[in-house]
């Protein structure tokens, strides 16, 4: 990071006025009239991202530094950060160590610091290219941005998750065709296994089925060359739900049997989810008996699961997703009774906003009013569900499930709820 760069003016600038990175970030969204990443202002500050045109007035007003010294720090952080590269590849081949010392060098002159902070530059540079920093304070960024886009939308639209995803994403792509040693190689390939399974897991939520595939097929080579077989039975799992949720079970059940074959005898989080899945694949298949069979299996793993694979999660598998999985299992073999109690552990189970999660339930006890002979009541509570979601949510997955009920009704039921439906 360049000492006399835009990382340490915002620090600085933040620290004098008292206020914390979560205080800053509040009153530039409230400057912007919109969302701000949390995570841009320490990705800033840090030097991980530069900050763009876009937001130089808003730091202006909330840290009074002029725009004309925000430009002016940029582009040392920039020329900084652009000798540093220079200083490590070349033409995609390491530089020797002489033409590392002229790039090294030449940092000072672009950046025209003063002696004593251009020694303390010349310093960094030459401890990054021994270290290969770099790479390691981007590994562990992508790394925080795996971890912390496990938690779910927590209410937000699906579309702007991946919206706020794409520059992730392309640093990633940016990561990865560098060099790496053996082992952060490694831990790169298992990282862009998670982010991009997470996009197909988006992907798959909005009905983007296409995307979904070709997302997962990425995640799985990752995953593969990761060497992590947890990693890869997770993303195997989750890819079966796309055939699963879109009309093609003998597709869900070959690869929840792959997952499960990968992530072999012992309990875990994606050996639970290959379960599940493979449960609700059977019973979409008419096989009631394997099903039921397969409920058991998943009912008993999960009992062995350790506090870490039951975390509330996308790689988890918590006892709130298990009572989701287990109530479309049972409402598909007609068991509403079981089904009901699994919504009602489900509900009791969810905390956050979850909204893709409760319209499903509901989804769910709709249907089974339908197979107990209650199809108005079935399709008023159907409409009533959908009428309540947010226009992001009305997509892929919950359309797809409302739609099976749609099809499901006759009559006057059914012409209630393709109506909110076509509305």
């Amino acid at each position: 990071m360049a000492p006399d760069g835009i990382g340490n003016l915002l620090r600085s600038s933040r620290e004098q006025a008292n206020l914390t990175r979560e205080e800053v970030v509040l009153r530039i969204a409230e400057v912007l009239g919109e969302d701000f990443d949390p995570d841009n202002l320490k990705r800033w500050e840090l030097e991980i991202r530069l900050p763009t045109k876009r937001y130089h007035s808003s730091i202006e007003e909330v840290l009074g530094i002029p725009v004309s010294e925000i430009v002016r720090t940029r582009a040392i952080s920039k020329a900084y950060r652009l000798q540093q590269k220079m200083a490590t590849r070349q033409d995609g081949q390491e530089v020797p160590p002489v033409k590392r010392r002229v790039f090294i060098t030449g940092t000072l002159a672009v950046a025209g610091t003063g002696a004593l902070a251009g020694l303390a530059e010349a310093h960094e540079g030459i401890d990054a290219a021994l270290s290969g920093s770099s790479n390691a304070a981007d590994i562990a960024y992508l790394e925080s941005v795996f971890e912390r886009n496990t938690g779910g939308y927590r209410g937000r639209d699906p579309q702007r998750v991946l919206g706020q995803m794409q520059d992730d994403l392309k640093l990633l792509g940016q990561v990865l065709d560098r060099p790496h040693t053996a082992r952060d190689r490694a831990t790169l390939v298992r990282t862009a296994a998670g982010i991009t399974g997470l996009v197909a897991i988006i992907q798959h939520d909005i009905g983007a089925q296409q995307g979904a595939e070709s997302w997962f097929t990425t995640a799985a080579r990752a995953a593969q060359e990761s060497g992590d077989r947890h990693m890869l039975a997770w993303v195997l799992a989750r890819h079966a739900m796309v055939g699963l949720n879109y009309g093609a079970p003998s597709s869900a059940a070959r690869r929840a049997a792959r997952a499960q074959r990968v992530a072999g005898t012992t309990p875990s989080a994606a050996a639970a989810l290959a379960s599940a899945v493979n449960a609700r694949a059977l019973a979409g298949l008419g096989d009631r008996n394997g099903a039921r069979k397969a409920v058991e299996q998943t009912q008993d793993m999960i009992e062995q699961l350790d506090n870490i694979a039951l975390a509330d999660n996308w790689f988890g598998y918590p006892a709130q997703k298990h009572s989701v999985h287990l109530s479309q299992a049972y409402t598909l073999l007609g068991d509403t009774i079981s089904a009901r109690a699994e919504q009602e552990a489900a509900l009791a189970l969810t905390d956050s906003p979850s909204v893709m999660t409760r319209a499903l339930l509901a989804l769910d006890h709709a249907q089974c009013l339908r197979i107990d002979k209650a199809p108005q009541t079935a399709a008023d509570m159907a409409t009533a569900t959908w009428n309540k979601l947010p226009t992001g949510y009305r997509t892929g997955l919950v359309q797809t499930r409302a739609e099976a009920l749609r099809d499901a009704l006759t009559g006057r039921p059914r012409a209630r709820l393709a109506e909110a439906l076509s509305a």
